[in-house]
């Protein structure tokens, strides 16, 4: 008996891109990588040479019109995905999109108009961290009220150092440090408080090792205060410059008690015990840390397009987390608390 399958076309093959491409090709049941799109040869040479894709496009409107394609996998530039997205639902394509879903709060409020107009297609922007087994536990313990009624969030991105500076060539187009690293954090701790709504946020940041972010208007280290209708709290802090690896942690606080997720940055279960104390090796990047998480995030988007059930997380989440992202960069840049009305 043929098993159903989705036939994807992936759209960029940069460095998260090919993590993904070879996600779909190699450990997600139920997807076909049948095409990939990169205006850059090089990536273009890698998805036939190592994935042997046999249907490349060097054009995004090529792809569209590819018959065989039934949903599109955007790991673009930020600046691009409202535009892509749309265009594939018009191309009666299904999307799944890498965080966030755009830089500008009109852009996310028309991807969400144009999306109920094809309520028949799936559209996922890649908050991976909801996919992740310990935050999954997290919240399911939450929702079952073991630490009581949840009231306060603190929750944490850490890069580690990249002395090259890849990100501050990347920091024009990345919507800064919320939008590209907090933007995980603001969706969890909105997932963990039962998805408030934010009423007014501050943020301060500081440039700590990467001057030439400072013509963007932008910091290698942040923190942030989020304060949501009902009186919850969040608090962020996003950096670029962790010496001893990827360090990203959430805490939840709740009535009757508080739980953590990743507090120790762990790359296995090996500790050290020497002259200098007692230590363990770090997780190098997020993708090591959320390996998994992205294969089941990829798994669950194709399941619920093969089998037309609701997805994990909806267009207005997304929306939500970009909307106070936004503030968050707005605050940052002016100095000043930002109020957030209605979404």
């Amino acid at each position: 008996m043929e098993h159903p399958s989705l036939k994807i076309g992936i759209v960029g093959l940069g460095r998260l891109g090919r993590r993904h491409a070879e996600n779909l090709a190699r450990y997600t049941p139920g997807a076909q990588l049948v095409a990939a799109c990169s205006p850059i040869a090089a990536e273009c040479e890698w998805a036939r040479d190592t994935l042997q894709i046999g249907t490349i496009h060097a054009d995004y409107a090529a792809l569209l019109a590819d018959s065989q394609v039934e949903a599109v996998w955007l790991v673009t530039p930020t600046s691009l995905h409202a535009a892509q997205i749309i265009a594939a639902l018009h191309a009666g394509k299904h999307v799944f999109c890498e965080k966030p879903l755009s830089l500008d709060l009109d852009e996310c409020h028309e991807v969400a108009a144009v999306a109920a107009r094809y309520p028949h297609l799936k559209v996922m922007i890649g908050f991976v961290r909801r996919f992740d087994a310990s935050y999954r536990t997290a919240h399911g313990r939450i929702k079952n009220g073991e630490i009581g009624k949840p009231f306060m969030v603190r929750s944490q991105t850490c890069d580690k150092n990249d002395p090259d500076g890849f990100f501050v060539q990347f920091a024009p187009t990345s919507g800064g440090i919320f939008l590209d690293c907090s933007v995980h954090d603001i969706d969890l701790a909105r997932w963990m408080l039962g998805n408030p709504i934010a009423k007014r946020v501050y943020a301060s940041g500081t440039i700590a090792m990467h001057p030439g972010l400072a013509a963007c208007q932008d910091v290698d280290n942040g923190v942030a205060i989020c304060e949501f209708d009902g009186g919850q709290l969040a608090v962020f802090y996003a950096s670029r410059t962790m010496a001893h690896g990827h360090d990203t942690s959430t805490e939840v606080m709740g009535t009757a008690g508080s739980l953590a997720i990743g507090r120790n940055p762990r790359a296995d279960r090996v500790e050290i015990a020497d002259a200098s104390g007692v230590r363990n090796a770090c997780t190098p990047s997020f993708y090591e840390r959320f390996e998994d998480a992205f294969h089941h995030e990829a798994q669950a988007f194709v399941q619920a397009v093969l089998t037309d059930t609701p997805l994990a997380l909806s267009l207005d989440d997304a929306l939500e987390a970009t909307r106070i992202g936004i503030a968050l960069r707005t605050s940052l840049q002016t100095g000043q608390p930002v109020m957030l009305g209605a979404a």
